[in-house]
């Protein structure tokens, strides 16, 4: 999607809000990556390091085949994983 650029300014302002404001309030735009971090077969506690409480988290990497699933409701603390199989992971966290 382009940006008009043909209006007047004050209009552009509006309109350019209006487009631009949806994808700055995404909250995953504020994410972290924790990385290298080990998991054991069965449930895994991380510490996330946001100081909020977490609205969600992805597999940015893994090193081995194996299903990971959250398995605790989001907390300020921690997130709580269980694994399949032992792999080293890297999370982005938001």
């Amino acid at each position: 999607m382009q940006l008009p650029v043909n209006i007047p300014f004050s209009q552009m302002l509006t309109r350019w809000s209006s487009i631009l404001n949806p994808f700055v309030a995404n909250p995953s735009n504020n994410s972290s990556v924790l990385s290298n971090i080990s998991l054991t077969v069965g449930i895994n506690s991380i510490n996330h390091l946001l100081g909020r409480t977490m609205q969600g988290w992805f597999l940015v990497d893994q090193n081995s085949v194996g299903t990971v699933y959250r398995s605790a409701p989001l907390n300020d603390k921690t997130l709580t994983l269980t694994s399949s199989a032992a792999m080293t992971v890297s999370i982005g966290v938001f």
